[in-house]
């Protein structure tokens, strides 16, 4: 038995949680990174492409839930969630750490194989190594400004979208090493898909410990600049502040939550902006991600401090310091500030992944 904590997979054997992407110590105040193409960019069926117009079948992340009732229980998890730290770093804060990078036909490939220490812990949740996956050259790991990535102290995801096969790879705790590439885990979504809620299979991680799509949740740079993030956005909470043993859809899995406040936020959770909520003190670009919170919410993804996570600038035409958008720029947004909806019944988490055909 396996399971990813905080963005990492690791034995089951293990307490300690981890920190997740979100864990990174800053993020880069928006003066690099690598976010979807720009408009004339690699599409997908003629939509350019971005973080919603990856899949091409509607699904949880794309549902607008601007219309829905606050659940009974959204009083009693917002105050836990407060009672409990709120957002890590102790305010709403964004790491601008990972790249979404384009592929297409003409990229070149290359063979991921398992990391040194072994290969998903055994577990079904991840697709079979040897995988073949285009590698953009001027592509990079997560923290990292090329695929060699220290994966002992940094999560290093690599996520490419192949828009000729209409595939998205994502890998966990990814490096170069020579002529090698390897990681702990590799997950392959088809595009074209309509996934049931269970997408990948119930109790299955992916590169994100909920099990979801990362590259579906992250806002980038051109999705601001064209005048809408179309999708909800993805958000992490420390594992002392979420609600352990459980989750919710549109989860499929749990990482490492260990809080037993049975009001505590569980994984899969989402939490939507309230409609009042004062949007005049933000910029125009702020106001398009403050939209998005309430048309269609923050889906709690994984483990770590830093609440918010946007993709890196450094390849796409729209800059986040251009836009007006830095590390800081909701910190003043408060957890009270959301009510949840959209929300199921808990699940128990057993860690015993039974994929999908």
């Amino acid at each position: 038995m396996r399971f990813l904590i905080a963005g990492c997979l690791v034995s089951c054997l293990l307490a300690a949680c981890g920190g997740g992407s979100g864990d990174a110590g800053g993020a880069n105040n928006g003066s690099s990174g690598a976010g979807g193409p720009a408009s004339g960019g690699p599409t997908l069926s003629g939509v350019p492409v971005s973080a919603a117009a990856l899949f091409t079948q509607p699904h949880a992340w794309t549902r607008d839930v601007t219309a829905l009732p606050a659940s009974a229980r959204s009083p009693a998890i917002i105050g836990a969630l407060n009672t409990l730290g709120g957002w890590g770093a102790g305010s709403m804060r964004i790491d601008f750490s990972i790249s979404l990078l384009f592929a297409d036909a003409g990229t070149p490939r290359r063979s991921i194989t398992a990391a040194p220490g072994g290969y998903c812990f055994g577990g079904p949740d991840c697709d079979t190594v040897p995988l073949q996956m285009p590698i953009p050259a001027n592509g990079n790991a997560e923290g990292s400004s090329n695929y060699l990535c220290d994966t002992a102290n940094n999560d290093c995801h690599v996520l490419v979208v192949e828009t000729s096969s209409k595939k998205l790879y994502e890998l966990y705790n990814a490096t170069e090493t020579g002529t090698a590439f390897t990681a702990l885990g590799a997950f392959v979504w088809d595009l074209t898909k309509q996934y049931p809620d269970s997408l990948r299979g119930d109790q299955c991680t992916s590169a994100d410990a909920a099990g979801l799509p990362m590259s579906a949740l992250l806002a980038t740079s051109d999705e601001v600049a064209n005048g809408e993030i179309p999708h909800a956005l993805r958000f992490i909470l420390p594992n002392a502040r979420m609600k352990k043993q459980v989750y919710v859809r549109p989860a499929t899995h749990a990482g490492g939550p260990s809080s037993v406040n049975a009001d505590a936020p569980p994984y899969g959770v989402r939490f939507r902006l309230k409609a009042n909520f004062d949007e005049t003190p933000f910029n125009a670009s702020e106001r398009i991600v403050l939209r998005a919170m309430k048309k269609y919410g923050m889906i709690l993804s994984d483990g770590g401090n830093i609440a918010l996570t946007f993709a890196d600038d450094r390849l796409s035409a729209n800059k986040w310091a251009r836009l007006g958008i830095d590390s800081g720029s909701f910190s003043s947004v408060a957890v009270s500030d959301f009510e949840v909806v959209d929300l199921g019944a808990e699940i128990a988490l057993t860690f015993n992944c039974v994929r999908n055909p």
